[in-house]
């Protein structure tokens, strides 16, 4: 493979991964200015709903739950359709798609238009997420595919903790006009991307397999095999329950902080940039060595360790003087996020090694809907254990992220063993 089609990070100790491969630096492009305008808009979506729109915290929830159970089912049918007609149209339209949805945030006015624009940039935001994986197995050498994902994922934290701090300023003008700027300005880093995305070239395996339209006549045995691989489900739920993780960070630690330590409140903004900064600087490092099956079987072993261990240390918050608190909490932070980075290299070599490479497409749509589950029950599963029930709770979690991430071994075994059936691998 020629130094051309892949990446050559130029790394040293505390410094970043910079990429000198041009079509990773157009999916980080891409990927910076998107995530730069989500975060203007996400972290105060929920005030513009409620003060400037006029909803209720409880219908607000009650939406965006909606939109969610229409977003996992969304990414199925959307990775047959990248299989079909290629990933790049398909991530273009879905992305235009997304961009108008967001636009029609800036004209809601009531519960039926809120719901209408959530339900449609729910299910077209999440269909995208799968459609993406299938993007980059098209577009990014198997080689360097995971530590490409790496440094996108650096990327989007990066801008998404940028376009946040700028976002705040809306808060303090609180107008209906300030929060529509951040929309309009959100809908377009939509757009932009949706008419970059056609011009990547394909690799040079979706070449050979698809052409240079990159569409795909998917053999019949293959274009909904992902949904009835048991195998792969397996491994698909499993990290689903890594996933979990997020809600843990962002719904339950606010709740716990607020209600179950002496710590204070700022702590649980602490907790964030603590994990935003170490996702940045860790991420690429944890790919390495995650670029093979038995590569990311260890670190899915270890993350699930790891994420068990944090569950342990934030639990042992409570009862603590308010500094001590905020010590054990972000001790508990930094062992999370050394989970995080792992069990996200991990999934996604396991999700593109496992797959059948004729239905990427289908394959890392089920993936996908797999984690956007989890993250839709995740919110309620972290109340109902850690928040309600203290270190009983966290104990439960500890042993659920445990069990899941040594599990991950058994069940890529198992689906080794059935997978004669997919002939070439992603490889």
């Amino acid at each position: 493979m020629t130094t051309r089609t892949g990446t050559r990070p130029r790394s040293s100790a505390g410094r970043a991964v910079v990429p000198d491969e041009p079509v990773l630096r157009r999916l980080a492009l891409m990927t910076g200015l998107n995530s730069f305008g989500n975060g203007l808009f996400f972290p105060v979506s929920v005030l513009y709903f409620t003060r400037v729109c006029g909803l209720g915290a409880t219908q607000v929830g009650f939406g965006l739950t909606i939109a969610g159970l229409f977003g996992v089912a969304a990414g199925i049918p959307a990775g047959r359709a990248a299989d079909r007609w290629g990933s790049r149209r398909t991530t273009a339209l879905l992305w235009l798609g997304c961009g108008v949805a967001m636009a029609g945030y800036s004209l809601v006015h009531g519960y039926a238009g809120f719901l209408v624009a959530a339900v449609c940039f729910g299910s077209l935001n999440q269909a995208s997420w799968g459609v993406k994986g299938a993007l980059f197995a098209d577009v990014l050498p198997a080689a360097t595919r995971v530590a490409a994902r790496g440094h996108l994922r650096m990327v989007n934290n990066a801008a998404m903790g940028l376009g946040g701090a700028i976002g705040a300023v809306a808060l303090q003008i609180d107008s209906r006009g300030a929060y529509v700027a951040l929309i309009l300005f959100d809908a377009a880093t939509y757009a932009i991307p949706a008419l970059l995305v056609r011009t990547l070239p394909l690799n040079e395996a979706a070449l050979a397999a698809r052409g240079a339209d990159g569409r795909a006549d998917t053999p019949s045995e293959s274009r909904w095999r992902a949904v009835r691989d048991l195998p792969y489900l397996a491994v698909t739920v499993l990290n689903a329950v890594t996933a979990l993780q997020f809600s843990l960070l962002e719904v339950g630690m606010p709740l716990w902080i607020a209600g179950n330590t002496e710590a204070p409140r700022w702590s649980v903004a602490l907790v964030m940039i603590v994990n935003c900064v170490l996702v940045a600087l860790l991420q690429v490092r944890a790919t390495r060595g995650v670029a093979d099956v038995p590569g990311a079987v260890r670190a899915m072993g270890r993350a699930g360790l790891l994420l068990g261990a944090a569950c342990v240390v934030f639990a042992l918050s409570a009862g603590l003087s308010p500094m001590g608190a905020v010590a054990v909490l972000v001790a508990g932070a930094v062992v999370q996020v050394l989970g995080e980075v792992l069990s996200s290299a991990g999934g996604w070599t396991l999700g593109y090694e496992l797959a059948d490479s004729r239905a990427h497409g289908v394959y890392q749509g089920v993936f996908s809907s797999g984690s956007a589950a989890a993250m839709m029950a995740g919110p309620a599963l972290v109340t109902l254990t850690a928040v309600d029930h203290g270190f009983a709770g966290w104990a439960f979690l500890a042993a659920l992220f445990t069990v899941a991430g040594l599990a991950v071994g058994p069940a890529v075994r198992w689906a080794q063993r059935d997978g004669a059936w997919r002939g070439e691998t992603t490889r």
